[in-house]
Parts: C-alpha cells; structure tokens; sequence
C-alpha cells in the first residue's frame, strides 16, 4: 500500500486544482478560498469543467451539494451529469451555477419555526474552502445551506463567521506586539471514540437499532474493571477494521493519525492530526459515516451513542482546540522567550475570560439526551464547566494575580509582564486532568465534554465567538496605549483576578468540587433542559448578535429546535421501551414462571420437594407484576405529554426518564433470575464479548 499516492485520491485538492486549472483561474480561486473574495462566475465555469473531468475520470456519474442541516448529520440530494445537447445527444456536464448555488427541497428540514413547512425553497452555496470530494460515486461538493430568506439553516454557516470574527480579532491582538499576519486560524484535532459489537446481536436489539443504546440490560459479569481492554491489544477483527476504515480515510485527505482500544469492552479511539476547524468538523463527519459502512463490511455495528450500554464508559469526542497564523506559529505555545510568553499570556487570559462569562454556551453546546447519561459519570467531565491549567500555569497566574515573586526556580524574579523577567516556560507545562472539562494540554486546550454522535461545529462557534469577543475588548483598551507594557501587564492582572473561579486543577467528580462550584457561582446544568434554556439569556443574543454570528430569530430557533430533538429523543426511547418490555420481557418471563408453576406441580404430584421453583416462581411472578403496572404508568406518562418544546422537554426529563429507570430497573432484575434460554434478546455477556 502506497499510502502517499492514496492519500487524498478522491479529494479535488490543491495539487488537483494547480494541475487541472490555468494559473489565474487557480489564483483566483486561492484568494477566494484564503481571502474571502467573491468567485467570477467565469471562473467558476472553468473550475467547475474542471471538477467534473477529474470525478468522471474517477467513476464519478453524480454530484451532490454536502450541507450540515440542523439534525445534525450530514444531507445530500444526488443529480447526475447528465444533460441532453442540442442534437438531443446526452452528455456529461457541470457548469459553474450548479456548482455554486444549489435548491434542495428542504421544508422538512428543522428550522424552529424560521418558516413554514410550506416554504420549501432553500439554498446551498459552495464552500471553496473545504475540498470537494468523491463517495460512493457521487462527487461531493460542501455547501452552506440557508432559507429563501437568507437565514442560516446549517451547523456550517455560523462556523466559517465564527472562524472569520476569531481570525479578524487574534490578527488584532498579534499587531499588538507588532506581527503582521494575514489570518489567524482555529484549529481542531476531533478524538472519535466508538463502539464496535457484532452486526448480529445489533439486528436482534430494537432498542439499539432504534434509539442506538440499550434501555434495558442487566450489567455482565465482568466489565472494565479489570481495566485489561485499554490500550490492550487490538483484535485482528477489529484491527482489519481499523485498516480498512484508514484506507478509506486516507482516500477522502482525512488524517487517520491513532487507533487504540479504549477504556470499555468493545470501545475504541480513532484521532486524526489538526486541521482548520471547517475542514476538521467536515472531516469527523465524513469519518463518522465511514465507521458505519466499514464496519457493516466487516460484520461489526457502529455504535456513536454516547451511552450505549450502563455501567460501563460511554463515548465522547475530544475537542482539541489552538490558535494557528498562516505561518504556522501556534498562539497557545507558551514558548521560550519573554516575548513569546507575554502574548501567550495575552490570549491565555482571554480564554480564561471567555470560558468564565460564556460557560453556560459552552455547556449548551454539548447538551442532548444521551450525552446526559455520560457527563459526571466517571468517565466524562462534570456538567459544571471549568479549566484546567496545571500547577505551573497556575503558579504564574498566582503571581500575576497576587503581584508576588514566582515561586520555585524563578522565586526571586519578580514577574513583570512584557519585561525580560518573564519565565521561560516549558512546553509541556501540565498533566492531563481527566477530569476536567477545559483542560490545557501544553499547546492547546482539550474540550471533553462533547459527546461522540455531535456535530463540533457548534461548540467551536461558542468557542470561537467568546474568545474572538474576550480579544475585541483587550484590543479595544490596549490599541493606543501610551505605555503598552504597563497597559498589558494591568490588563492581565486585573481580568485573571475577575475570571480566576473558573480555574480548577483538582478532582472535578469529587463532592467537595460540585460545593466548591456552588460557591463560586459556577453554574451545574445537569440535564440538557436545564442547560438549553439559557441559549437565549440576552448576554449571548448580544454575544452573536455583536459578532454577526447568529440574529436573535435564528438562535431563538435554535433554541427550539434543541429542546424538540430532546423531548422527543426520550418519546422514542420511552416508546421503544414499552414495546420491548410488552412484546418481549413480560411474554419471555411469563413463560418461564408457567415453567417454575409446571415443575412445582409436577414434582407435588409425585412428592418432591419444590421450595426453590416455589420460591423462584414467585420472585418472576412478583417482579412481573410490579414491571407490567410500570408498563401502564409509563404508557400513560407518554400520552399525557404537554404541548410547547420547553414544557415537553421538562416533563420528559421530569416524569417519563424517572419512570423509564424504574421500569429498566424492575427488567434487569428479571433478567438476573431468568432462564436464559427465555431471554428473548442478547444480553451485556453476548454483546460485550463475543
């Protein structure tokens, strides 16, 4: 395999482009793609002819406009090239309009009550700034996606406005210290991790199948405590995956970078290397939906959820997030001079500030009915929002903070920021805190709150947005200073000292640390309602709204459509979950008491002593009862749901998730004691290790 040649061989990329196109058609295009400026529609026939040669010549037959609506996965309407000339011969063809505006029928896409279903005409518009590609036949084209009005309909839209606000402000702060840089780009290293089960026992699981976890399930005998299945050797069934899941990766310019086993059975972690976050969300979408056809090949199921199974760890997605200019200096390497240090020390304060006043977005961001069951769990960071900056980076603040000597090596220095006292800085300046949400990890901050299914798009607009808003006001006080040095080094102390609660370098599962937080004023949205409701809180409409990110309409819409996706996330869940329980649970043990009854009868009638099947029989029969009463108190719950997002969203995390629990609770006990010949389903032991 000659990993080089196949990287990036269905992808219309830079050297596909400078190859195919004439060189002020492909300089064009550069600037459109690195400056933002407007595409000639000449230029985009040229590039369009282009595009197309190349995807037929790969097999090519139909191309598709590839957006990210609000459901959050991805969305594709497929049209051939094939077009009917004057002579009434056909022909392959793609002109530059189909290339750069699409009209998908999109009515019933979410749109939170930004139009009616009737309003159906929507737009797609290329994004030249991620590479076209080709799957499964299909040329691929990235588009933004809106309404005929022109709001924003998509996860994509908001990102780029949010890379371009963040770019706009770092550029700023860096001129400060007298650089001049183009751009200054958000970059993104998205871990993906997975579960892998046999596609069999998948099929034979109606929760799964539909809600992409197991309602119910009795925990196995064995799960990771042994802590054996992390980083352990992989499988040659899962690592022929793996290999097969790189190609195509590789194939599509994605990355692939580390694969390892991960903490539960059947759990693993794949991770490319950084890209600008466009290309970085576009790319673990693509790679999400890769995990899922390759491994149907490979007769394995593709679990994302990110709790399918209680008791065990539940996936996330580790948002590794930095600062990179178009020269490639990192802004969140703290580096090894007093220059370096001083405008590492600039945007390190700024994160710090934006994380402290927009934690609520940030925990928003992450918010869904199944990343719920994983947050605090002891396997994910809490649901209250803090950073974590390890005990060298605190000391240095410390000292900012206090205006007192640096301790350790560097005691009798006095830190003066902007002055030759600076300390020098170690790259690797921090552990890992697992648990923390905000953690620094050297020369970049690990988000690892988002759950594995998610979209990052939207957690890097927050991220964005708030660190770009944190910068646009230090810039603000700063440009014009009559003494920078002093203006800096005031600047700094003063908005460490307001923002400092959000630092936290301790145990974040700990009960002391929720109590700590409480004081603090650090706000603890458990549930995803809990969270959503403050999206539109009028400091963040201001937020975006200041930024030109989102209007308050689209974010009120947003709104909406977040709190619908969760209430009726737990329908589903609740629904699938009586069926399982009324036409497979009760009919499996029912037959099973009517088993215990026989053998008690028979061995009464022929003076054999019966008190286990007696004694058994009755624990079936009783725990049948109280499951089957559950059943109807649940199905009542269901229908009794009220009107509105947010009261239904409320309920349902009030009423119908405490009675589901219940009922889980009441089935597993039954499973314990079931034959498990009657069972009618894999269990945990089948599925967990096969």
């Amino acid at each position: 395999m000659n990993v080089p040649e196949m990287f990036g061989s269905m992808v219309f990329n830079d050297n596909i482009m400078r190859e195919m196109l004439p060189k002020k058609v492909y300089q064009s295009l550069k600037n459109t793609m690195v400056e933002g400026k407007a595409l000639d529609e000449d230029v985009a026939d040229i590039v369009a002819a282009a595009m197309k040669e190349w995807a037929v010549s790969k097999g090519a037959t139909h191309f598709t406009h590839w957006f990210q609506p609000m459901t959050g996965v991805t969305a594709e309407k497929h049209d051939s090239f094939l077009t009917v000339d004057k002579s009434g011969s056909v022909i392959m063809d793609f002109s530059g309009k189909e290339l750069i505006k699409g009209e998908p029928d999109a009515s019933s896409f979410p749109s939170g009550g930004l139009r009616a279903t009737f309003e159906a005409r929507g737009y797609t518009a290329w994004d030249p700034t991620s590479y076209a590609f080709i799957k499964d036949d299909t040329l691929c084209i990235p588009t933004a996606f809106c309404s005929y009005t022109g709001q924003i309909l998509d996860k994509k839209t908001p990102l780029l406005r949010s890379m371009d606000v963040i770019s706009k402000e770092a550029v700023r702060a860096l001129s400060l210290f007298g650089k001049n840089v183009k751009r200054v780009n958000a970059t993104i290293g998205a871990e993906q991790e997975y579960f892998l089960i046999d596609k069999n026992d998948f099929a034979k699981r109606l929760d799964l199948k539909l809600t992409g976890r197991t309602l119910v399930g009795a925990a196995a005998a064995k799960g990771q405590e042994m802590e054996d299945h992390y980083f352990g050797s992989i499988r040659p069934r899962v690592k022929a995956f793996m290999a097969d899941l790189d190609e195509e990766l590789w194939k599509l310019g994605i990355t692939a970078k580390t694969e390892h086993n991960e903490v539960a059975p059947c759990q693993h972690e794949m991770a490319p290397i950084y890209d600008n976050a466009n290309k970085a969300t576009d790319a673990n979408q693509l790679t999400m939906e890769m995990m899922k056809k390759v491994a149907e090949r490979h007769g394995f199921a593709c679990l994302l959820h990110e709790k399918p199974f209680e008791g065990i760890n539940g996936s996330g997605k580790h948002n590794n997030w930095a600062l990179s200019t178009d020269d490639g200096e990192n802004l969140l390497d703290p580096g090894r001079t007093p220059e370096a240090n001083a405008q590492f020390l600039l945007f390190l304060t700024a994160i710090i500030k934006a994380v402290d006043e927009y934690q609520d977005l940030l925990r928003i961001s992450v918010a869904s009915a199944g990343n719920d069951h994983r947050l605090g769990a002891n396997e994910a960071p809490p649901a209250i929002v803090s950073i974590f900056v390890g005990d060298e980076l605190e000391s240095v603040i410390s000292s900012i903070v206090d205006d007192k000597p640096l301790s350790g090596k560097t005691s009798s220095m006095r830190l003066d920021i902007g002055t030759s006292v600076l300390p020098k800085l170690a790259r690797d300046n921090s552990d890992r805190n697992r648990t923390s949400p905000f953690a620094f990890t050297g020369n970049k901050f690990e988000f690892r709150m988002p759950g594995s299914s998610f979209n990052i798009a939207c957690t890097n607009v927050m991220l964005n947005t708030a660190v770009a808003d944190a910068l646009a006001s230090f810039c603000d006080e700063l440009e014009g200073a009559a003494d920078f040095n002093a203006s800096l080094s005031a600047l700094i102390r003063r908005e460490l000292k307001a923002h400092r609660r959000i630092l936290f370098n301790g145990n974040g599962y700990s009960k002391e640390w929720e109590e700590e937080a409480e004081r603090r004023g650090l706000a603890n949205y458990k549930r995803t309602p809990d969270a959503l409701v403050h999206y539109c809180d009028e400091k963040n409409i201001a937020l975006f709204s200041r930024h030109r990110i989102y209007t308050r309409e689209e974010m009120e819409s947003r709104l909406e459509i977040s709190l619908d996706e969760y209430q009726k996330a737990i329908h589903i869940e609740a629904s699938t979950m009586l069926e399982i329980l009324r036409r497979q649970v009760l009919p499996a043990v029912l037959r099973f008491s009517s088993s215990l009854a026989s053998s008690v009868q028979v061995k009464k009638e022929i003076g054999v002593t019966s008190e286990a099947d007696k004694a058994l029989c009755s624990s079936v029969s009783s725990l049948a009862n109280e499951l089957l009463s559950k059943c109807d108190e649940l199905d009542k719950c269901i229908a009794e749901s009220p009107e509105g997002t947010e009261k239904a969203a409320f309920y349902a995390a009030d009423c119908i998730i405490p009675l589901m629990e219940d009922a889980r609770g009441l089935s597993d006990k039954l499973e314990s004691i079931t034959d498990k010949s009657y069972w009618p389903f894999p269990t945990y032991s089948d599925i967990l290790f096969y």
